[in-house]
């Protein structure tokens, strides 16, 4: 095969967030693409197999893309820019880069950092009840508060309210000392930090005053029509399909509802159907319903994160095929036992029928 040498030209002031620390992350791509790369006066060699040397330059183009707009270049970058060139999909991380959902209070924007969490975005943007559906760390929440919250600034809607099952196997908040609020807020925690986050705690707190972001437990919706409301559930999977059914039917107009779980996660007691699961078998062929399923793919927390993730789903997904068997071994055993039985009970049958005809 042709070896092929290019140099590509890295300004000075990119050169250390392209490279990472320890030059992490170009070793990464030398490493994966199996191309040498070597730095001196400002220059980058390139060396390899010219299919793998113009992956290579493609993804560093746009790694230095990301650089020249601000983004710290992570390892998740790294990862995730790699995926997408062994499936020939170069460019689409910068392209993701130029949608900005909203800012945090101290400016940052917040992206969708994946193609998962772009469609998910989308849907949420098209349509009035959006279930977003993945593992830990693919932004589900978190995009889901931004672009609540986003609404909200714009006038779009005029309260946000999340909601979440308070307590994992049955919502028993009668355990916990205090009032309502200080018996949910430990289970809500992860909806303040996001709140805090992006609109600010003073700014959240003076809308919580006057009834325009309300935080309650599940159980607290049943009667209720939600009308001009951005409405989050966090952690659908714990619901039951009668606490999914209510929460559907509390809508009501100019309202968007934003639906998150992990199917892999659930907390209900054993034999307990998920509301969540019966919501995606019977809601699917709606219009107006999108379902987002994210993955491993779509994880933006820390890469060992994303490989825990990843060796569970192996797991699950080995499970399932052996319990499957497992499960077509019975029923074709069973099917033989009963073949048997029938035959042991005609066979004096027929021998009577025919001593009677003698």
């Amino acid at each position: 095969m042709a070896i092929m040498e290019t140099v590509l030209e890295i300004p000075a002031e990119h050169e250390r967030n392209i490279f990472g620390n320890f030059d992490s992350n170009i070793k990464k791509i030398e490493k994966n693409l199996n191309v040498t790369m070597v730095a001196r006066d400002g220059n980058l060699k390139l060396v390899g197999e010219a299919a793998s040397v113009k992956q290579a330059e493609s993804i560093l183009m746009e790694l230095l893309e990301l650089s020249k707009r601000g983004n710290t270049i992570t390892e998740q970058n790294i990862n995730y820019i790699l995926a997408l060139s062994m499936e020939h999909r170069e460019g689409e991380v910068v392209e993701l880069d130029s949608d900005i959902v909203c800012r945090t209070i101290q400016g940052k924007p917040i992206k969708p950092k994946t193609s998962g969490q772009k469609n998910y975005i989308e849907l949420i943007r098209k349509k009035m009840i959006v279930f977003g559906i993945g593992p830990a760390g693919t932004g589900k929440t978190y995009l889901a508060m931004a672009m609540a919250i986003e609404a909200f600034k714009k006038d779009e809607v005029n309260k946000i309210i999340l909601t979440r099952p308070a307590i994992e196997a049955g919502e028993k908040l009668g355990f916990l000392p205090g009032d309502l609020q200080s018996k949910v807020d430990p289970y809500l925690r992860p909806l303040y930090d996001a709140l805090y986050q992006i609109m600010g705690a003073e700014s959240y707190l003076r809308n919580t005053e006057k009834g325009l972001i309300e935080v309650a437990p599940l159980a607290y919706m049943r009667g209720r029509t939600l009308d001009n409301s951005f409405i989050i559930l966090d952690e659908a999977q714990n619901t039951t399909p009668a606490q999914m059914k209510m929460f559907l039917t509390r809508i009501g107009f100019g309202s968007k509802v934003i639906v998150t779980g992990d199917l892999s996660q659930k907390d209900l007691p054993t034999g307990q159907q998920s509301g969540l699961d019966v919501a995606l078998k019977v809601l699917g062929g709606i219009n107006d319903i999108g379902i987002c399923m994210l993955s491993s793919q779509d994880v933006v927390r820390h890469p060992l994160v994303q490989k825990i993730v990843k060796a569970y789903e192996t797991y699950e997904a080995k499970q399932a095929y052996r319990e499957s068997k497992e499960r077509r071994l019975t029923s074709a055993a069973a099917g033989k036992t009963t073949g048997k039985t029938k035959r042991r009970t005609e066979a004096p049958l027929r021998r009577n029928e025919k001593e009677r005809r003698s």
